[in-house]
């Protein structure tokens, strides 16, 4: 690439479909399969040209950055990071502009609670101006749908169609070559006032864009998995652990324990006397006691003793004492019989 590519990343927000777990935690910085969103989004990018030269732009609200800067120094420290405040709510469009020094040259805009599997190794011979990425869907009248011209080219996008014409629905990851023409074009987004409930929407910039004979191709992937609801992560962990991320390959009857794979234990969790799997995540330090955990992540931290846990997912540093059930708790929760 003749420049470094900016991967920006708008992460900000209550994460509210995901409470309790976004109470004290970043939506980002959820547990998943092993890790965290954050770790997962960003081994999408492992096929990129020149990963060593590859910016990261994390937009955040206020009292988000310490968590995710540590996390990063920590887990990520070679990645070259700079990171962003939003000060107010007002959707994606406004994110991007307090972003905006970081909008020139090539640049990838992906959502931080979409992943996707595809390849980006040809990204530096990109011929058109802007990519989506977009998934067949059944019924796209719950997402936003881009609409193409007999060539393949987007004439729009459309937020929540009423009809069921166009299935490609956009899955939150857009490539630009020029980053400077999505500023300009959010600047006149904002002169417009083109905005739904005081919240400035990136679709709207990217019709804006099209207006002015903007050429975006669409590119279709086959796996996008949403880590937006709790529903929708334990889905996602289910994936991830049957598709290369269980850290066990077959059932284990070792000692008092039976793992029953795919799974993800940590190393550094403690399992006594309990059967584990299958889809279930288990974090660094957990430890787990005469009890049962199936289809369920827990985070860093967890003490389970004789419980039963299947759909469930606990923060850093949960304890449960002899339940059984399904549960949903933030950080330092404690539920005891």
């Amino acid at each position: 690439m003749s420049e470094n590519l900016k991967i920006i990343v708008p992460m900000a927000g209550l994460g509210s479909r995901l409470r309790p777990l976004t109470w004290s935690r970043p939506k980002p910085l959820v547990s998943l399969a092993g890790s965290t969103v954050l770790d997962h989004m960003l081994a999408m990018f492992k096929t990129i040209p020149e990963p060593e030269s590859t910016e990261y732009v994390f937009i955040m609200s206020p009292g988000q950055r310490e968590m995710i800067q540590a996390h990063m120094q920590k887990f990520h420290p070679g990645m070259k990071v700079h990171y962003i405040e939003q000060p107010e709510k007002k959707g994606q469009s406004d994110a991007l502009w307090h972003a905006r020094e970081f909008l020139q040259g090539q640049v990838l805009v992906v959502f931080s609670d979409t992943l996707i599997e595809n390849s980006f190794a040809s990204l530096d011979q990109e011929k058109m101006d802007a990519v989506a990425w977009v998934k067949a869907v059944p019924d796209p009248r719950r997402f936003g749908v881009a609409e193409v011209d007999s060539l393949g080219l987007v004439r729009r996008l459309i937020e929540k169609p009423r009809d069921m014409n166009n299935n490609l629905a956009v899955v939150g990851c857009y490539y630009f070559k020029e980053g400077q023409r999505l500023t300009e074009a959010i600047e006149e987004q904002f002169k417009r006032n083109i905005s739904l409930k005081g919240e400035y929407f990136l679709v709207d910039a990217i019709n804006i864009l099209l207006e002015k004979k903007l050429l975006m191709r669409t590119e279709q992937v086959q796996v996008w998995l949403d880590a937006g609801t709790s529903e929708a992560l334990l889905d996602t962990n289910r994936y991830l652990l049957e598709h290369g991320r269980s850290n066990v390959s077959q059932p284990v009857f070792q000692e008092d324990n039976v793992i029953v794979p795919p799974v993800f234990i940590h190393p550094e969790a403690r399992v006594s006397t309990s059967i584990i799997g299958p889809f279930a995540s288990v974090g660094a330090g957990a430890v787990i006691q005469n009890s049962q955990i199936r289809d369920s992540i827990l985070s860093p931290g967890v003490h389970i003793t004789n419980t039963h846990l299947e759909g469930s997912i606990l923060g850093h540093d949960v304890v449960i004492n002899g339940l059984m059930g399904k549960f949903n708790l933030g950080d330092n929760s404690w539920a005891n019989w």
